[in-house]
């Protein structure tokens, strides 16, 4: 008797693509992006009310690609801005539906993807799913405490390529990922580094506008003081400093660029001022592992990097040359975000872990 597979159908919204794939049970059968015209999208006032355009063109580029939707077994769609909640395979259900259009916290095209998911599964009655949404909460009560009593730390961070490495390296150590205690690196436009001890990240950085190390495009942690100084100095609006933090932050505000292969090119050709920054940025990362091992008590199975940035040897040596006494340092390179949707949805078809019902 042969091992059972299941077909899902991972689905993935962009601002301006939705990344679809087609999964007998780990393996790819096909993948595409699908590419939305500017003025197509700009048809609809909201982002969640394009829902009924992008399922068509979903099911059109299946349809091109000779994927019978008859065979699916599941539909898995990237979780959006819900409410804060634990790590896991999320049924769709009524209430998520409702969070998702109305933007719980926040509007954000991948609040699209638990509705097209749902969309999609409706009409051929089989489930629908969301795995490790941006909101995945499991911090600590010692890790909310910020020091000012008018704000809590936040967990918003990705929570979906994190744990799905995580699994992935505990698979190949045949170790369940419940009984490893790792740091976990995600290194792309934002930076998140993750505790994760039990199969919970109990203490993480928020790779939103929070804090943690500076990023391509994102400021990190600051001098507050001086921030609170830059606020209050009538020389910038609020949207201006927002993006001073987010989006032209780290890299883009100090090279004016988010390229991190531009960057590397930029040193070898001699750019001193790119060289510190970039290194700067390792610097930083490395600080963030060495605090979060202390969370562990110095107990690390092993600190994983991962992200784009994962994918430059140097920076990974920056990184590694400081921290490897801690841990081994396992690097998977990139983000397969698909691959882990897929995956999400597979372990509950298979029974190996139960889906869980929102909000838990």
């Amino acid at each position: 008797m042969g091992i059972e597979t299941f077909r899902v159908l991972a689905i993935n919204p962009g601002s301006t693509s939705t990344k679809i794939g087609v999964f007998d049970s780990e393996r790819l059968l096909m993948e595409h992006t699908i590419r939305h015209a500017s003025d197509e999208v700009a048809r609809y006032s909201s982002v969640i009310e394009q829902y009924e355009y992008r399922k068509n063109v979903i099911l059109e580029a299946l349809e091109r690609e000779g994927m019978s939707i008859s065979k699916l077994d599941a539909v898995c769609g990237r979780g959006g801005l819900l409410r804060p909640i634990a790590g896991g395979t999320y049924i769709v259900n009524d209430q998520m539906l409702k969070d998702l259009k109305i933007g719980f916290s926040g509007q954000h095209a991948s609040n699209l993807g638990g509705i097209l998911a749902n969309e999609i599964a409706t009409g051929l009655n089989i489930p629908a799913y969301i795995v490790d949404p941006v909101v995945v909460d499991e911090l600590e009560p010692l890790a909310r405490i910020s020091g000012m009593s008018l704000i809590n730390r936040k967990s918003i961070f990705h929570a979906l390529n994190q744990k799905a490495v995580a699994r992935r390296y505990a698979k190949q150590i045949n170790v369940k990922y419940e009984d490893l205690s790792l740091i976990v690196t995600h290194m792309g436009g934002g930076i998140t580094v993750g505790v994760h001890q039990n199969g919970r990240v109990i203490d993480v950085n928020n790779g939103l506008h929070g804090d943690g190390p500076f990023s391509p495009e994102r400021a990190g942690t600051v001098p507050s003081g001086d921030l609170v100084e830059l606020c209050f100095s009538g020389e910038y609006y609020r949207n201006e400093v927002m993006k001073q933090l987010v989006g032209q932050g780290g890299l883009v505000g100090y090279l004016g660029t988010n390229d991190a292969v531009l960057v590397e090119k930029r040193i070898a050709n001699g750019d001193k001022e790119a060289e510190l920054v970039y290194k700067a940025m390792a610097y930083q990362i490395a600080k963030e592992i060495g605090s979060a091992a202390s969370v562990l008590s110095g107990k690390v199975d092993a600190i994983i990097l991962t992200g784009g940035l994962a994918y430059g040897d140097e920076f990974i040596e920056y990184i590694s040359s400081r921290v490897d006494w801690i841990s081994d340092i396992i690097v998977y390179p990139g983000e397969d975000e698909l691959q882990a949707l897929a995956e999400g949805a597979i372990r509950v078809l298979n029974g190996e872990e139960c889906a869980k019902n929102y909000p838990s």
